[in-house]
């Protein structure tokens, strides 16, 4: 349970800052990201960052209970996962993404979930 304590404080405070950045400044975000999906060399990198942050948490939490702790899990595979894809079939994911923000709702639904992931794990996190 510490380990779980201790991610959901450092997971936390990033998906509230996420979320309400999303909310707050969707078009500058939606710009950030049209500048980032137009390089590859940026998209290898997030990979290369982001393999070994998912592997990490799911190499040390990999917890699979009915209860806020998968939360952390589900965050360390879709890391893991989307980290690899960026690796191994970049333009594919440069495509996807492409696809994701042209989408008016994304931004805002993106924002409302990692608002909310946020908000769960800092209450866990700092609060329980």
């Amino acid at each position: 349970m510490a380990n779980s304590v201790f991610l959901a404080r450092l997971i936390g405070p990033l998906g509230l800052a996420i979320g309400i950045g999303l909310l707050l400044n969707g078009a500058g975000y939606r710009t950030m990201a049209e500048e980032f999906l137009n390089s590859r060399a940026l998209n290898f990198i997030a990979g290369v960052i982001t393999v070994p942050a998912g592997l990490a948490i799911v190499l040390s939490h990999n917890v699979w209970t009915p209860d806020w702790r998968v939360v952390i899990t589900l965050i360390g595979w879709l890391a893991l996962i989307s980290g690899a894809l960026r690796i191994i079939v970049p333009q594919q994911v440069m495509t996807w993404g492409r696809g994701a923000i042209a989408r008016p709702l994304t931004l805002k639904i993106g924002g409302a979930v990692w608002l909310a992931i946020g908000a769960l794990l800092v209450y866990f996190g700092y609060f329980r």
